[in-house]
């Protein structure tokens, strides 16, 4: 079907029929890019007879790239299927599965995440003897992911290192680089750094990409890091058919390494660039959008633009004073239950924070209101210890010269394999210069270690030697091996509300792996990749991840973001940090703690650039809003252990005061014996309840009491500690009558254990409330 280019604004039809040369198009949020990228791509197909795989997408995260991928399929069917739309770090683990070999590594590599990458960085720094105390793994791994996505290698680094920390790390890094190549293993910076390696060393290989992919477009070009930025450079330096969409206003990552010069002198690395500026925005009300004009209108580093839309005033933006960060919370549950009455649902609705430590608060104000809510990024479900378990298994039977899986699990669970004897294997490894695993069929063969260790040993070799030969359906497979490792059995041996938990965590494991095989066929999978020397026009369409191989399930978990693990079912309020909600939107928005040393953050009020890059954050906050934003602040706050009283964030003050309608100012009514001091004082223990019907996905940053993980999607769930109070000894019936702060008369329908489903006479609605934290009283009737 032919796309209809009639249905897009002047700019947006400007930047869809601009198909050959550079283009820089700057979107403001909202701006409709995504239809601008899509048609442009269905443009090139349709009227120009480009071949779906002559065109190279890239976006910044899955979630995108899973979008952008189904809204070309509804516009050019399944041909687009050829194209490559993907994430940086995915785009280059094609590039690198296809030539490998050329970079000493052989095509079953494996990617090391964080957590391996710390192992990793200990084991080097005391075989190097480095003194964690003076020079932190932390502040090494940082040191030597920059030095990666600045593409400077090991012999580059040493010579430029004159510091302390940076000798060390020049060191590091060395033997970082040696143990991953003996390991086949990439960390994440690696992914890019050997990409370019390939592309720069190799020129049959470059040239083979620059004449496959013939077009490129690179989206939010604004977060693009150096490594990222050079990549791109070469595979556009032969048609120069470049095309690249950010805007300047919304980049917020330079802590990751992202150059918004990037962005900014774009048309200085392409002088015959032509630019396109995306203006009316087509997802806030007036008043939101006027001001985020207003607050990023401050800011000298940018591209001048200013947003408009068509749409209505919408209400003014409200503006909440309260007395400190309780009476802060109670009142966003409040208006978030306000809200709901009117007929908006929970999803729709979504609470911001400068920093992950304002959430504790927040949750537990809206665990006694009764809102169920969500929490994005906190700890993730594939950071648990048993899931890492199962997937150091899994990377075990794909690439056995993978050291760092093998040592995680060679004793998990227990088989009396005892820090002695892994000591021993990694000995032999060294000497005969072998990987661990074939180091441990050395053990079994070695008189000097006890006959019920080398069994033990012999048996652990043994199982993944067997699963190797496992095939058939992925899921079966998976559920073979983990049943052969013993994990569950050793967990259910345990009998502990927290190994049930793990196991439940296990089992929704494969919750996942039915997703992966759902929404990756079979039948269009067996593309190969265009290697050197191959005729790059009839180059077939691209390898895509198949269903049914483990290799590319375990690919597809290491590049998932936590952005993409957000369940889209579950009615419930979402929490996140205003660095995690870039790219998304809701109806109604809270940004909490907008005061000075908080937002912006005390660590960048002494430097223009961060003040800027706080501002920008701001701007991204109030964006995201399409009808209405609450911005909040406390008189006074605890917070990291103490309490300040902090002035107003100047982000407000920048917004005309015409636009905002100012409430509160603590004191005044609120203090006293609210029932925000019922309950536990201390807060939630634990970590995270299921509140409403609502889930916690992550962990909360609230600590405490034992908690127990718990059952879907990686919440976490736990029992509040009983409140002190005669109240929180209350007990409840069926049938009774009770009296809440903020719904009014109820009636009890159920009772489960510390949980009570009342249904309220005002709302006609049933309110799944927790007993210690409801503010409710019983009425004797």
């Amino acid at each position: 079907m032919p796309i209809d280019i009639e249905t897009l604004n002047g700019p947006q039809r400007e930047a869809v029929v601009t198909t050959e040369g550079p283009l820089l198009v700057l979107a403001g949020a909202g701006s409709g890019k995504t239809r601008v990228l899509t048609y442009r791509i269905a443009n090139l197909i349709e009227n120009h007879g480009v071949a779906p795989w002559q065109i190279l997408a890239i976006t910044f995260t899955n979630k995108a790239a899973a979008e952008m991928r189904e809204r070309l399929g509804a516009l050019v069917g399944p041909q687009s299927r050829g194209m490559w739309v993907s994430t940086f770090h995915s785009m280059c683990v094609r590039i690198l599965r296809a030539d490998a070999e050329r970079l000493g590594f052989t095509r079953n590599f494996t990617i090391y995440d964080t957590d391996d990458q710390k192992r990793l960085y200990k084991e080097i720094m005391a075989e190097l003897d480095v003194d964690p105390k003076r020079f932190p793994v932390n502040a090494l791994m940082n040191r030597i992911s920059t030095a990666k996505n600045e593409l400077v290698v090991p012999g580059e680094f040493e010579k430029q290192a004159s510091d302390p920390v940076g000798k060390v790390a020049a060191r590091v890094y060395t033997r970082l680089q040696e143990r991953l190549k003996a390991a086949n293993a990439f960390d994440f910076d690696d992914l890019l750094l050997y990409s370019y390696l390939l592309l720069k060393n190799h020129p049959e290989v470059l040239d083979a990409y620059q004449d496959r992919f013939r077009y490129l477009m690179v989206d939010e070009y604004q977060d693009t890091n150096h490594a990222q930025y050079a990549i791109t450079g070469l595979l556009a330096a032969k048609h120069q058919n470049i095309m690249v969409v950010g805007d300047d206003d919304q980049s917020i990552y330079s802590w990751r390494g992202a150059d918004l010069r990037n962005i900014l002198e774009f048309e200085q690395d392409y002088p015959n660039a032509h630019v396109v500026k995306l203006e009316q925005n087509y997802r806030s009300v007036g008043n939101v959008l006027a001001a985020a004009n207003a607050v990023i209108a401050n800011n000298q580093h940018r591209k001048q633009k200013k947003l408009f839309t068509a749409a209505e005033d919408g209400e003014k933006i409200k503006v909440f004073m309260a007395s400190d960060e309780r009476d802060e919370g109670r009142w966003i549950a409040g208006e978030i239950e306000k809200r709901r009455a009117a007929g908006l649902s929970y999803n729709q609705m979504a609470v911001f924070y400068r920093t992950n430590a304002q959430s504790r608060m927040l949750e537990d104000m809206l665990l006694r209101a009764g809102v169920p809510y969500r929490i994005v990024g906190g700890t993730r479900f594939f950071d648990r210890a048993e899931i890492r378990d199962v997937m150091a298994y899994l990377t075990l039977i794909v690439n056995p010269a993978d050291d760092i899986a093998a040592k995680r699990v060679i004793n998990v669970p227990r088989r009396g394999i005892g820090k002695t004897t892994i000591e021993r294997i990694e000995q032999f490894g060294r000497e005969m210069d072998m990987p661990f695993m074939e180091a441990a069929e050395l053990a079994i063969v070695d008189p000097e270690l006890r006959a019920s260790t080398r069994q033990s040993v012999a048996s652990f070799v043994g199982l993944v030697n067997e699963a190797r030969t496992y095939g058939g359906e992925l899921r079966k497979v998976i559920e073979m091996i983990i049943d052969k490792s013993g994990l569950i059995s050793a967990l259910q041996a345990e009998n502990t509300d927290e190994a049930r938990g793990r196991i439940e965590n296990i089992q929704e494991f494969l919750g996942v792996v039915d997703e992966f095989v759902e929404t990756h066929d079979d039948e269009d999978a067996d593309y190969a990749a265009p290697t050197a020397g191959e005729g790059a026009e009839e180059a077939a369409p691209v390898r895509v991840l198949r269903g049914d191989s483990l290799a590319d399930f375990i690919e597809w978990v290491r590049l998932r973001t936590d952005l993409d693990t957000v369940a889209e079912d579950g009615h419930a309020v979402t929490l996140m940090t205003v660095h995690s909600s870039k790219g998304l939107e809701f109806d109604c928005v809270f940004v909490a703690g907008m005061e000075e040393t908080l937002f912006p953050h005390m660590n960048s009020v002494a430097d223009a650039a961060g003040i800027e890059e706080e501002r920008r954050l701001a701007y991204v906050a109030i964006t995201r809003a399409r009808k209405r934003l609450y911005l909040t602040c406390a008189s006074q706050r605890q917070i990291f252990g103490q309490t300040s009283a902090n002035p107003v964030s100047r982000f407000i003050q920048e917004i005309p005061s015409e636009l905002r309608e100012t409430s509160g100012v603590g004191s005044a009514g609120f203090s006293g014996t609210g029932w925000e001091k019922r309950g536990s004082r201390r807060g939630i223990a634990g970590s995270g309840t299921e509140a409403g019907e609502g889930r916690v996905f992550g962990r909360s940053s609230a600590s405490g009491s034992a908690s127990r993980s718990s059952t879907r999607t990686g919440e976490s769930y736990s029992r509040p500690e009983a409140g002190k109070k005669a109240a929180a000894k209350m007990t409840f019936a069926t049938g009774d009558t009770v009296d809440h702060k903020t719904f009014g008369r109820g009636k009890v329908t159920k009772v489960d254990g510390d949980t009570l489903f009342v249904k309220f006479a005002k709302t006609g609605q049933t309110k799944k409330l927790l007993k210690d934290y409801a503010p409710i009283v019983k009425i004797n009737s």
